[in-house]
C-alpha cells in the first residue's frame, strides 16, 4: 500500500528480487488524480510502477470493508505500507494474519507525522533513515523491528534525501523479510519520552526570518526544496531560493544587518543573518527559471547593501 515514488524501490524488490519468497497479491494506491497543464487524470508513481510490473492494482477512494474482504479472499498474510496517505481502520487491520508493517521515513521515535523527510533536513539533522515498524492505531507509534540510516550532506535537499531513503528500504526489508514471513520478528517498543512530531507543510513555511542563524536558514532552504520552497522579498519582488550553505566565520558580516546582502558574485549571494553568513547558490524571480547565482545576477542586480525581507518561521516539529 503506497502512493509516493519513495515506495517504488521496495515494491520492485518484492515483485522481482524477493519473488522466490513472496507472491505479491496486489497493490493498493490512491486513485488517479488530475495533473499537469491539461489536468488529465494520471496514476501516482507507485500505481504506475504496479502497472508496469503487471501487478493487480486497487485504487479505492477510502479503503474499508470491501478491501478487507479482498485481502481475506486472496489469502493475504502480510501487508507492507509506505506513504499511502490513508488511515487504516480496525476491520482492515485485522484482515491479514501477520498484520501490517510500515516503512516510516525517519529514525523513530523522532519525526512522527506527515513530513518526516523535509522536517529532518530542515531541522539540520546530519542523519536520518527509514524505520520498519508495526502499524498501531496511534500515529507512527508502533513497535520497531529495524532501521536503516542515511547521511544528510550539506547540500542535500528534501528531494535528494527522499531518494536516499527510497533506496534504503531495500536492504532494510531484505534482511528482515524472512523473520516477518515466519511470524518470528522481534519488535521493540519505542521510547515515548523521545518522540517528536512533524506537521503537514504549507506554502507559508517557505518564509525566512534572517534574524535566525545561517545554519538554521540553510537547513530550512534545503529541507523545503522542492516544496513548499523558500522565498524572500526584494522590495515588491519575490525571489525563490534554492541550495544554501552556512559560511559561519568564513566571511565577515561587514557590520551588515540581518537580511542585508554583503556580496554577490560567481560563488553565490552572501547574506548577513543573526549569526553567520548565508550563501545562496540558486535563485529564481517571478516568471523566470531557477538559475545558478552567477547566471541570475546577469539579469537581476543585487548590489551589496540590498535588504532582503522575509517573515516569521513557524516551528516544523514539536514534542509528544
Amino acid at each position: 500500500m503506497g502512493s509516493d515514488a519513495i515506495a517504488v524501490p521496495v515494491l520492485k524488490y518484492l515483485a522481482e528480487e524477493a519473488s522466490h519468497q513472496v507472491s505479491v497479491a496486489g497493490v493498493f494506491s490512491q486513485p488517479d488524480r488530475p495533473k499537469g497543464r491539461g489536468k488529465h487524470r494520471q496514476p501516482n508513481p507507485l500505481a504506475a510502477a504496479a502497472q508496469e510490473l503487471g501487478l493487480p492494482l486497487l485504487q479505492p477512494e477510502k479503503p474499508g470493508a470491501d478491501e478487507a474482504e479482498w485481502l481475506e479472499r486472496h489469502g493475504v498474510c502480510l501487508v507492507f505500507v509506505m506513504a499511502y496517505g490513508h488511515l487504516l481502520r480496525k476491520r482492515l487491520l485485522a484482515a491479514p494474519a501477520l498484520g501490517y508493517v510500515n516503512f516510516h521515513a525517519s529514525l523513530l521515535p523522532k519525526y512522527r507525522g506527515a513530513s518526516p523527510v523535509e522536517s529532518a533536513v530542515a531541522s539540520g539533522e546530519h542523519e536520518t533513515g527509514v524505520t520498519l515498524m508495526r502499524i498501531v492505531p496511534k500515529m507512527d507509534a508502533g513497535p520497531v523491528l529495524d532501521t536503516e540510516s542515511v547521511t544528510v550532506d550539506p547540500l542535500d535537499t528534501g528531494a535528494s534525501v527522499r531518494e536516499k531513503l527510497a533506496a534504503a528500504t531495500v536492504p532494510l526489508l531484505a534482511r528482515n523479510i524472512a523473520t516477518l514471513l515466519s511470524g518470528e520478528a522481534d519488535f521493540k517498543d519505542q521510547d515515548e519520552s523521545a518522540a517528536t512530531y512533524c506537521r503537514k507543510l504549507d506554502k507559508t513555511d517557505g518564509q525566512l526570518d534572517f534574524s535566525a542563524s545561517a545554519s538554521v536558514l540553510a537547513a530550512r532552504i534545503n529541507g523545503l526544496d522542492p516544496w513548499p520552497g523558500c522565498f524572500c522579498d526584494v522590495g515588491e519582488t519575490r525571489l525563490k531560493l534554492r541550495q544554501a550553505l552556512a559560511l559561519g566565520e568564513v566571511v565577515s558580516l561587514k557590520g551588515a544587518a540581518p537580511g542585508e546582502i554583503i556580496d554577490a558574485g560567481t560563488d553565490g549571494v552572501d547574506i548577513a543573518t543573526g549569526n553567520g553568513v548565508l550563501r545562496i547558490l540558486q535563485l529564481q524571480r517571478p516568471g523566470g527559471k531557477m538559475l545558478p547565482a552567477c547566471d541570475f545576477l546577469r539579469g537581476f542586480d543585487l548590489p551589496e547593501g540590498t535588504r532582503l525581507t522575509g517573515g516569521k518561521m513557524r516551528p516544523l516539529t514539536g514534542g509528544a
